[in-house]
């Protein structure tokens, strides 16, 4: 039985646990296929499965414990889970909230399955108080890929193509009992590129962020357990202590934003991540970045953060 105490009240401490999940075993073989399922190219599975790999294998360098989830399911989850085309993508799954795990809900039917089968999973791993599979049951979609735990104050969270905000509103308690004070919430455009809000911001350390220029237009709506107001995003964002990279150099959305922090000085990133963006300020030229080939695993239109669900930081 897997023990893990889950730790996360920021999105760069030192990643010390992380769960992910092999690839699918079905190929998606033309683009019309592509199309049909949402993603942007067709995929082989097997290059799909060796950049897996060694994705894997550059954080198991660092020292990560890195988690398959798919290895502990049996009988009839195992052999539906290793057909499901979206299972790699386990940040959407869950999120750790300081030591709270809490729940996700599938913004399409498709990836249901998986919400299920993480998520009996997770009863076995961690205890009632940490987790409660009860939790989303109230809820209409939410995919983390839409949420950021800034610090040990504030969660950013968008609501969106996969996040519902009548979601936000059920979880909002939790997420205070967690030990956060405020929630800030955008709404963002409803379109494959925007899917997430990982798709157009990231945190790159503990005190900055790097947002597309656009978002910069939209207000955030900021929740306390006392009441909420509105402020731009940037007034949000500075509050919580972070510099703000715009940028309008992003050119493949999951290649440039969608990157991993290892810990406070280590990015995890794509061998197509654009480097222009990643040293366009001096909080970045010092950082160390680990380049890993995840092409064929992008084509899924998501990248390396998306990929990986950090359940322990220190």
């Amino acid at each position: 039985m897997i023990k893990i105490h889950p730790n996360c009240w920021s999105e760069h401490g030192e990643l010390k646990t992380v769960m992910v999940c092999t690839p699918s075993s079905l190929d998606i073989p033309d683009q019309r296929t592509a199309d049909y399922v949402g993603w942007e190219k067709p995929v082989n599975q097997d290059i799909a499965k060796k950049n897996h790999e060694g994705m894997k294998k550059a954080m198991e360098d660092a020292g990560i414990t890195v988690i398959d989830y798919s290895l502990y399911l049996k009988g009839d989850k195992a052999e539906l889970n290793h057909q499901l085309v979206n299972r790699v993508f386990v940040r959407d799954l869950a999120c750790v909230y300081g030591n709270t795990v809490i729940p996700g809900d599938a913004g399409i039917t498709m990836r249901a399955p998986e919400y299920v089968h993480s998520h009996e999973l997770f009863q076995t791993w961690f205890d009632e108080k940490t987790f409660s599979i009860k939790e989303n049951n109230r809820l209409k979609a939410l995919e983390n890929g839409d949420v950021f735990v800034l610090n040990k104050d504030a969660v950013f969270i968008n609501t969106g193509m996969r996040t519902s905000i009548e979601s936000i509103a059920e979880i909002q308690q939790e997420i205070f009992r967690a030990g956060f004070s405020e929630i800030g919430i955008i709404d963002l455009p409803r379109t494959g590129e925007t899917m997430h809000l990982d798709m157009n911001c990231n945190v790159a350390g503990s005190d900055l962020l790097i947002a597309k220029s656009y978002m910069r237009l939209f207000p955030v709506q900021i929740i306390t357990e006392n009441g909420g107001r509105y402020v731009m995003m940037e007034e949000f964002i500075r509050r919580q202590g972070f510099d703000v990279l715009w940028t309008d150099d992003v050119k493949h959305t999951v290649a440039d934003i969608n990157f991993l922090n290892l810990d406070p000085e280590t990015l995890l990133i794509s061998t197509k991540a654009n480097k222009k963006i990643l040293k366009g300020h001096t909080k970045l030229r010092r950082k160390k970045l680990i380049e890993v080939e995840v092409n064929e695993l992008e084509k899924g239109g998501g990248g390396i953060r998306c990929m990986t669900l950090p359940l322990e930081r220190k």
